[in-house]
Parts: C-alpha cells; sequence; structure tokens
C-alpha cells in the first residue's frame, strides 16, 4: 500500500501537467493579441470605423475585424430582428461582395448589446463573420474574416469583442452622440 503512494502522486502530477500544456495550447487570445491597423475600405455613408488584426501565431489563424457604430440606423423597437438585416447592415459586404451565408444566424450578445450573428462563406476560400448589436435606436456592425475553420473565426472574434478594452471603446462609440 504504502508503494502505490508515490505511483498515485506521480500520475496525478502527470496528468495535471498534461492538461496544463493542454489548457494553454487551446487558449483563444487575449485581446492584447490583437493590433489595431488602418481602416481598410473606401468611404461610405458611414464614418471609418475601427479595424484590427491577429495574426496566425497568437490566434491559431490571421483574422481581421473591422467595428464600427451606426447611430441612428437601428429599429429602436426591436433591434436587430433576423438574419437579412444582418446581411444588410454588418459590412461583410465590404470585405467582398460575393458572401453566402453558411447557415442560419444565432442570437448573440457583445457588450451588453443584443442582435444577432452570422457565418459566411467568402470567394470560396474565406470565412466571414457577420455581427450586428443594437442599443436604444444606434447600430454596432462588426465584420471579421479569416482563412481558418469558420468556428474557430467566429470563437477567436467573439472572444476579442468580450475585451475589457474592446468593451469600452463599443459604449463610448454608441454613446459618442
Amino acid at each position: 500500500m504504502m508503494r502505490a503512494w508515490p505511483v498515485i502522486a506521480a500520475m496525478f502530477l502527470a496528468l495535471g501537467g498534461l492538461s496544463a500544456v493542454a489548457g494553454y495550447e487551446m487558449a483563444l487570445p487575449r485581446a492584447a493579441a490583437w493590433r489595431e491597423i488602418a481602416w481598410p475600405f473606401p468611404r461610405d455613408g458611414w464614418p471609418a470605423g475601427r479595424a484590427f488584426r491577429c495574426g496566425a501565431a497568437e490566434c491559431g489563424t490571421e483574422v481581421e475585424a473591422y467595428l464600427r457604430p451606426k447611430l441612428g440606423f437601428c429599429n429602436c423597437d426591436s433591434g436587430v430582428a433576423d438574419d437579412d438585416e444582418v446581411d444588410r447592415v454588418a459590412d461583410v459586404d465590404m470585405i467582398g461582395p460575393r458572401f453566402v451565408p453558411l447557415g442560419a444566424g444565432d442570437v448573440v450578445d457583445v457588450a451588453d448589446m443584443p442582435g444577432r450573428i452570422r457565418v459566411y462563406r467568402l470567394d470560396g476560400s474565406r470565412t466571414a463573420i457577420g455581427i450586428a448589436v443594437s442599443h436604444r435606436c444606434d447600430l454596432m456592425a462588426v465584420a471579421a474574416q479569416g482563412r481558418g475553420d469558420a468556428a474557430r473565426v467566429q470563437r477567436v472574434t467573439l472572444r476579442f469583442l468580450a475585451s475589457q478594452e474592446v468593451r469600452t471603446w463599443m459604449a463610448a462609440a454608441m454613446e459618442g452622440r
């Protein structure tokens, strides 16, 4: 019985170490992994937003996210009502004019704002994420793109949007009248 104790302890430590390594390897990047880049799109009816990039080394795949408020643009009563609205307002068309939804969207909450998220295929090889959330009569449009697995691009983007830095900026931008 006394000889079994060191073996059990060693196994416990080994499993704990393997779990820690797996957790580290599978962890999604923090906002610090993202760097701001210039707004890459031409002017349209809305002010330029903010654009960010996370490299493959930090995010597991290269992802770019584009965020901008569209003040006074949302239905004050229903907010973002359906997938058609996400298709129209989330700025995915600025990334590429040929985008195809991969399925129905889902309800999402970003920075305490309700809305919808939808995944798209761009030009056959890239994944895009469209997010539209609302606060009162204002809309926050988020578009992201990456070459990786759609689920990973979505997870990385949502994790970035959940960071305190981005949440703080979104709240200020939505109150920026």
